[in-house]
């Protein structure tokens, strides 16, 4: 399929160039970014992406992504929608087909400036192709930790291949492109203990303002038969067998021994839905757990957010936790373990209790903001200052444009810009870029 009407949408001066070596300085940059997830499915990778574009191109920058229709969706400028096939035990997601990604290299070569990857499958390895073909730099994403990932989707696999499966795959994948972004201090040290040397660049997805505007609870609790004095404990995210969700369900179950009018309230959908649900019933408390699905991010899940007492978070697997601080925004008060990605955002202490991942322990925090509406609504008002005062969508798409501006111009990050790459093993050989040219790690 030809993607000119969407590419078309882009500067007019697109058109008359070559392969993009060497842009004028100070010019906006030309961003093209590749991924196997998108809007509308709803997960973190797709929050990032859009939240990114759009903060860059309000920095003046040109971003397009392709990514693969899903099927109905509405044309949006800078994003082109590719075939694509379905993925094995995950009836939500969708692949994109490799030979249309590469098929589109006539029509990208002049257009762009550098590729920015954002998903390991069939996004990665187009475009690391597409780089080589256009001479174009490339950088990645670690949005995944696959480690912690792979045995709940094979389960018939033994973990240990599994590991270090993930682990060589994240090492290669990483030593293709000339740096990797990581949302988290946790998952730099996750790839520089798999033995990665490409420059690895901490820098998480931000809120954006529009996630301080605040939601309306009172009318979330009508619209679902929610009484206004109900204590709900909110779940937002993907109901998938990594999110560590039956934990959420025992923790329910074990406040409601002190708290019986207590209701759960899960905001997802995903493959673990139906076991879920049958845990659920499994601990007599599939009354008290309200499933809405998915919540249009614009006013539903801010309602939401608003509705709730008290949010609770268990996942193993997080590279960031975005939700923590979708949930701060709104001045919700969260109890969470802090584990990987979610360390970052719950290090400071504020807006958060943190607990042990055990059921009793967890359940007393929770019954300790809902016993006690002062300090609920103290923890709320300081989340949402930690929210505003440290994690800006439009810092850190400005930290992201820098980091394309060295790797554009030098090939490699510089600890003189706002993006710095962190400390690389000395004794290790640079790494090639997807153009093949060495680059050097720098250390702060």
């Amino acid at each position: 399929m030809s993607a000119q009407p969407a590419f078309a949408a882009a500067a007019e001066d697109r058109r008359s160039r070559t392969v993009a070596i060497a842009p004028a300085a100070g010019r906006p940059l030309r961003i093209l970014y590749l991924s196997d997830v998108y809007f509308p499915r709803v997960n973190g990778v797709s929050t990032s992406i859009d939240s990114f574009r759009h903060d860059l191109a309000r920095l003046g920058h040109e971003v397009t992504v392709v990514a693969p229709r899903y099927g109905g969706e509405p044309a949006a400028p800078g994003v082109v929608r590719l075939a694509s096939r379905r993925v094995p035990l995950d009836p939500e997601d969708r692949m994109l087909h490799g030979r249309a990604v590469l098929g589109l290299a006539p029509e990208l070569a002049g257009r762009f400036d550098l590729i920015h990857v954002q998903t390991p499958f069939v996004a990665h390895w187009a475009g690391v192709r597409l780089a080589r073909r256009l001479r174009l730099p490339l950088v990645l994403t670690y949005h995944t930790h696959f480690e912690e990932y792979l045995h709940h989707y094979v389960p018939f696999l033994p973990r240990a291949p599994l590991r270090a499966l993930a682990r060589a795959a994240s090492r290669r994948q990483c030593h293709q492109a000339a740096a990797a972004v990581v949302p988290s201090s946790a998952f730099h040290e996750v790839l520089r203990g798999y033995g990665v040397r490409t420059p690895l660049v901490v820098l998480p997805t931000g809120l954006p303002e529009s996630a301080f505007v605040e939601g309306d609870g009172a009318a979330f609790r009508r619209r679902h038969g929610i009484a206004p004095g109900r204590p709900v404990i909110l779940n937002v995210g993907r109901m998938a067998h990594e999110k560590n969700l039956p934990f959420l369900l025992a923790v329910a179950a074990a406040a409601r021994q002190r708290r019986p009018d207590l209701l759960l309230v899960m905001a997802g959908e995903g493959p673990a839905l139906p076991a879920l649900r049958r845990r659920a019933a499994e601990l007599g408390i599939a009354d008290a757990v309200l499933w809405v699905g998915y919540l249009s991010r614009q006013r539903e899940l801010l309602d939401c957010y608003r509705a709730a007492d008290v949010f609770a978070f268990a996942s193993r697997t997080e590279t960031q936790g975005l939700v923590l601080l979708e949930a701060m925004a709104q001045r919700l008060a969260v109890v969470s373990t802090a584990v990987l990605g979610t360390r970052d955002v719950l290090a400071a202490g504020q807006g958060c209790l943190t607990s042990s991942e055990h059921v009793h322990p967890f359940a007393s925090r929770l019954l300790q903001l809902l016993n006690d509406p002062s300090l609920r609504a103290a923890v709320g008002e300081a989340g949402r200052i930690h929210a505003r005062e440290s994690w800006s969508a439009a810092a850190c798409a400005g930290r992201l444009a820098a980091l394309y501006r060295d790797l554009v111009y030098t090939g490699a990050p510089t600890s003189s810009g706002s993006a710095a790459a962190s400390p690389a093993a000395p004794s290790a050989a640079a790494p090639a870029t997807a153009t093949g040219r060495r680059v050097r790690a720098t250390s702060t």
